[in-house]
């Protein structure tokens, strides 16, 4: 279940890809998941799209605020300010208006703080929908030239930063569809710590604050195959072996904790809400800094070096290969407890 693993999934859209345009600057690639076009010389437009699916025990509200921050964490990562959104909202046939209109109602006040225009979209009740469901949220912005960043733009010494630590959706979520279960294995405490995670499932801010600061080369959004499947990605994307050092990183005890509990790799779960950056060494502790400011945690997860053979993991005092991310363990567990 999920995305299939990148070769797979280049092999299903090779040639695929509808007309070539000169305009497309980053078409669809492994880490590139917004991409970038030229609209007028010197002028560019960054747009991503994602589906939405909803969680049976979080608010519908926050069904909204997943919608809007989701889609606009792609284009944030080129260091684009999102500016612009569609949607397509789908719901089953026994859903009530009051229902939808909660929806429709915290994707309006999300996509407001964070000044994202709705300027179109679909919504509609169907016997083939089980579910309310966002189909589709496309998301878009404008920069001028050098103004923006591709996730395949790292350069070799260029450090790893990560944001805020792994797991961060698969924990949030796992703990609201599993919360009955997780009473049984944790404290009370531990378990709210997970459940107020929902909040984090962003990084818009990461992303431009990061970027606000000079010297990111590449960013990219933790998704599917967490953190370790979106290092891969930003090490396919720009062609540069990438070291990473797991060993240094302290892990929340909250994270620890329901990893333990439901049996599944931290490293490998989906972590929207998780940005990984490639950041010119001067320019890192600058970053750390401003995510520092702002309330966002920061580390150092590694380096490019086009030294080395190959990608390497140091895990427990063992390197092991970087590998190209298989099936997220996220969907089994979310789809299990519903």
């Amino acid at each position: 279940m999920g995305k299939l693993p990148p070769a797979r999934l280049q092999n299903l859209l090779k040639d695929r890809l509808g007309k070539s345009s000169k305009d497309i600057i980053v078409g669809p690639g492994a880490g590139l998941d917004c991409a970038v076009l030229q609209i007028a010389p010197g002028r560019y437009m960054a747009i991503a799209e994602d589906p939405i699916f909803p969680a049976p025990g979080l608010p519908l509200s926050l069904m909204g605020q997943f919608t809007v921050h989701i889609g606009a964490s792609d284009v944030a990562v080129t260091g684009v300010k999102p500016s612009h959104m569609t949607y397509t909202l789908l719901l089953p046939p026994d859903c009530p208006e009051a229902d939808a209109a909660a929806i429709i109602e915290s994707i309006s006040r999300t996509a407001t703080e964070l000044d994202i225009a709705i300027v179109g979209g679909h919504t509609g009740w169907y016997g083939a929908v089980a579910l309310p469901i966002v189909g589709g949220v496309t998301v878009w912005g404008y920069a001028d030239e050098g103004q923006w960043i591709s996730p395949g733009g790292a350069k070799s010494g260029d450090v790893l930063l990560m944001s805020k630590g792994p797991a961060i959706e698969a924990a949030a979520l796992l703990a609201v569809v599993w919360e009955e279960r997780l009473k049984r294995d944790m404290d009370a405490a531990t378990l709210r710590r997970l459940l107020n995670r929902t909040a984090e499932i962003t990084v818009v801010d990461d992303a431009l604050t990061a970027f606000a600061c000079g010297g990111v080369h590449a960013m990219h959004d933790a998704t599917e195959g967490g953190v370790l499947g979106g290092a891969w990605e930003m090490s396919e994307a720009c062609g540069l072996p990438l070291y990473i050092d797991l060993d240094a990183i302290p892990v929340p005890d909250d994270i620890l904790a329901i990893g333990a509990a439901l049996g599944f790799n931290i490293w490998r779960a989906i972590s929207e809400g998780t940005l990984l950056a490639a950041v010119e060494p001067d320019a890192a502790p600058a970053v750390l800094k401003a995510w520092e400011r702002k309330g966002i945690p920061g580390f150092v997860l590694g380096r490019f070096d086009a030294s080395l053979p190959a990608g390497v993991v140091r895990l427990a005092g063992q390197d092991q290969p970087l590998q190209e991310p298989l099936e997220d363990p996220f969907w089994d567990l979310f789809f299990g407890a519903l």
